[in-house]
């Protein structure tokens, strides 16, 4: 294997490694403001649905797909649930659509 690919490989699992020990580095012992906690809980929601938003868009065959992914989805986070169980939910849901229509 070349040098050059043996360090960038290096590189890159500097740079994925940084980013995630920073934090745990730099607020050990310490505890985030309220305010912070909040937003910091919602981030897989907001990130979940800036994923699957524009594909709900872009469906050709059958907008209800989406639309029903989409809004089952939705309740399932509403409803506090958590991100896993919003995903599993939403492939049942769609699923069960599928073999029905």
């Amino acid at each position: 294997m070349s040098s050059h690919i043996v360090w960038m490989i290096v590189g890159m699992a500097a740079v994925t490694y940084i980013p995630r020990l920073l934090p745990f580095m730099l607020f050990k012992g310490k505890e985030l403001p309220g305010f912070v906690q909040g937003i910091l809980k919602n981030v897989p929601y907001a990130t979940l649905g800036a994923l699957i938003f524009p594909g709900i868009l872009f469906i050709n065959e059958d907008i209800w797909f989406g639309l029903l992914g989409a809004a089952s989805a939705f309740l399932a986070a509403f409803l506090g649930a958590n991100v896993i169980v919003v995903v599993l939910g939403s492939i049942a849901v769609l699923s069960v659509y599928s073999f029905l229509f």
